[in-house]
């Protein structure tokens, strides 16, 4: 009965954030209200469970992100990279789209996607501004390129990290199985833009020619704080790279680096906190809540307990339900709590496995269905809810529908590519 009762108020609540008939933070609130009212979360753990309550380290990297990004924003160097862009494109559409969405795939393997689309987001909403273009379009490809680049590595994905702790897998074992497949479906990706985007492209030729006048070392305000904010993102970069050998969270390097941006930029804090997408905090924490519902009171186990006894010792068919599975899930919850729900699922299958390597391919299967389901809709990853926050704040709105149906024809492509692709490669 339990289960019932949290299954439904998720429903409803994905409903009204899906229709947008009502504002998607008050509905989660409610949602998430309402489950701890009725017991149906593991009351006061759900501040302190790391698989049945709010992630902090999701909250704590993003807030730490946003106070970095907000600080590098007052040097100008997001005008400067957008005018930079826009004379590169010579303002074509097509050809703006690739690059910010190379830039973002390039990027997205060695950062987490989320600072990816923070560093790349503001940089867009400037050079469409400039060229008087809808912003909407070059957000969502470049969310979409950076759910699909942030899988090729360990630490490109939130959920690979993880899928890498439970399975044990490093990062060369990401690189040399999951590295191969998202090259071959970002290039299908790139060359698919251009008809899933054709009706949005818009050129102004004189705009553009407007914009091929300015000088983009001009837009930069104060080129020594530049310096030093620059310093202070490569120390935090490495540091993200390297937090597997510091044995330090993301979150906590973003909030060091952080902490050490406000300190050698000398910047107003409270204006720096103005620039914090407070809204999407908020609605990350009860989306958690709420998923957090769905797992104590054993819906999402049950669906994994299901899919393992329906599979049996059909491993292949095992792969598949993994792959499709996580990908048509992964599109309705956050890929983060479902990957660390499903995990321990997961390690129970591939503990019936006989052969090591088919195991370990049961493991690539769910972290490409839950990585590329990530795209589903607007709700299936952090870096999605992100972008719609940046657009939001900037006058670029992004509906939910909006994104969604650009990212559920992306998401069943690379689903049908990774399927295939884990066929050949391990079970052919």
């Amino acid at each position: 009965m339990t289960a019932v009762l949290a299954l439904g108020i998720f429903v409803v609540a994905f409903f009204y954030i899906a229709t947008e008939k009502a504002d998607k933070v008050k509905t989660v609130l409610i949602a998430a209200g309402a489950m701890a009212v009725l017991g149906l979360t593991p009351g006061s753990e759900v501040f302190f469970s790391e698989h049945e309550g709010i992630d902090w380290n999701v909250i704590f990297l993003l807030f730490g992100m946003m106070v970095i990004v907000g600080i590098i924003k007052q040097t100008g160097v997001f005008d400067f990279l957008a005018i930079w862009a826009a004379k590169r494109s010579q303002g074509r559409p097509y050809r703006l789209m690739v690059m910010l969405m190379a830039i973002t795939a390039i990027a997205s393997p060695f950062l987490d996607n989320v600072t990816t689309i923070m560093l790349v987001a503001p940089v867009t909403v400037v050079v469409c501004n400039r060229l008087r273009i809808p912003a909407q379009p070059y957000l969502i490809a470049e969310v979409l390129a950076s759910n699909i680049g942030g899988a090729a590595t360990l630490i490109g994905d939130p959920p690979n990290i993880i899928i890498g702790s439970r399975a044990g897998l490093s990062f060369n074992d990401f690189l040399v199985h999951m590295a191969p497949i998202v090259v071959v479906v970002f290039v299908v990706f790139v060359l698919f833009t251009r008809v899933l985007f054709r009706r949005s492209f818009q050129y102004n030729p004189d705009r553009v020619a407007e914009v091929m006048t300015l000088n983009e070392r001009r837009a930069i305000t104060d080129p020594r704080l530049l310096v030093r904010c620059l310093v202070v993102l490569a120390l935090v970069i490495a540091g993200f790279g390297l937090h597997s050998v510091l044995h330090l969270e993301p979150s906590i390097i973003a909030l060091v680096g952080a902490g050490v941006m406000l300190l050698v930029s000398g910047a107003d804090v409270s204006d720096t906190l103005r620039e914090v997408e407070w809204p999407t905090l908020v609605f990350f924490m009860g989306l958690f809540v709420m998923v957090a519902g769905l797992v104590h009171t054993g819906v999402i186990a049950t669906v994994g307990t299901w899919t393992v006894t329906m599979v049996g010792d059909n491993w292949f068919g095992a792969a598949t339900a993994l792959i499709f599975g996580s990908a048509v899930l992964g599109a309705f919850f956050d890929n983060i709590p479902y990957v660390a729900t499903m995990a321990p699922v997961v390690e129970s299958l591939v503990a019936q496995v006989p052969d090591p390597a088919t195991g370990q391919a049961l493991w690539w299967a769910f972290a490409l269905g839950a990585d590329f389901g990530g795209n589903g809709t607007a709700v299936a990853a952090s870096a999605n809810v992100v972008a719609i926050g940046i657009a939001a704040r900037t006058g670029h709105r992004i509906s939910f529908w909006q994104f969604t149906r650009y990212g559920i024809v992306v998401t069943a492509l690379s689903t049908m590519m990774a399927w295939v692709y884990v066929y050949l490669r391990y079970f052919m």
